[in-house]
């Protein structure tokens, strides 16, 4: 197959002669009517300008305002929505999107882009240069530009959830919950058919399956921003993705995902 090199921004990639993106990017809704259109309109605009092939995959997650009527006005070719009936939770969403993908690499963002849709050429030079399979956008680095910082509470939360998952699975990484990560595709197909766990508590589970099949994970530095009307119910959502760390890991000892 014939390839050619196209500049990133940042550095260069390798790209198939076969037609197909470079890069899906999946985008998970549940009820964002407030937000997906502008989110989307930056989205399109980036690949518009962007050389490089993208596909941009939206998946309503049985919304019941007005998501899939808004993301349905765009009339762009490389734009595809899907639709649940009910609502499954984030983690099913983002599977379902990744599984559907056909880029080389399938990137998946919170559709309130905290992090700017441009942090992905970051993501791919990684990828490329480092020979990463996975890449997170990390928003606890050195170098991580943090424009607008969550609510203190909710750090504090995530300073305890990601001691819980060094603990518990083991996992030596600053920042597992950014919504902005980076696969690719065939290398980590097996990691979303193993995923089990349907809501928030999905990253854990997906970078524990990526480290137990070999792959390479990396993390950079992103510049990210909070976004108010976050999804996750800080109590009860906290209480489930600690109890979900207790299931991936009772998954592994009972061989699921072997």
């Amino acid at each position: 197959m014939e390839t050619s090199e196209t500049s990133t921004g940042m550095g260069f990639v390798a790209i198939a002669d076969d037609g197909l993106p470079l890069v899906s990017i999946v985008v998970p809704a549940f009820n964002e009517a407030a937000r997906i259109g502008e989110s989307l309109q930056k989205i399109v605009d980036f690949i518009r300008l962007s050389p490089l092939p993208f596909e941009v995959i939206v998946v309503d997650d049985g919304s019941i305002d007005e998501t899939a009527a808004i993301v349905s006005r765009f009339h762009v070719k490389a734009l595809r929505l899907l639709r649940n009936h009910q609502n499954h939770g984030k983690g099913y969403t983002v599977r379902q999107g990744v599984l559907a993908a056909t880029g080389t690499y399938v990137l998946f963002t919170d559709a309130d882009l905290s992090a700017p849709i441009e942090e992905v050429n970051k993501l791919l030079d990684v990828a490329v240069k480092e020979g990463a399979d996975v890449v997170i956008g990390s928003r606890k680095l050195q170098d991580s530009l943090i424009e607008k910082r969550q609510p203190r509470f909710r750090e504090f939360g995530a300073r305890v959830f990601n001691h819980m998952v060094r603990l518990i699975l083991g996992l030596r990484l600053q920042d597992t919950q950014c919504g902005f990560k980076l696969f690719h595709r065939q290398r980590s197909r097996r990691t979303f058919e193993k995923q089990t766990t349907p809501g928030f508590g999905f990253d854990p589970e997906l970078l524990f399956l990526a480290r137990r099949y070999g792959l390479k994970i990396c993390e950079t530095p992103v510049r990210w921003s909070h976004s108010e009307g976050s999804k996750v119910r800080f109590l009860q959502d906290g209480v489930r993705m600690f109890l979900d760390l207790a299931r991936i890991r009772w998954n592994a000892l009972i061989g699921r995902y072997s």
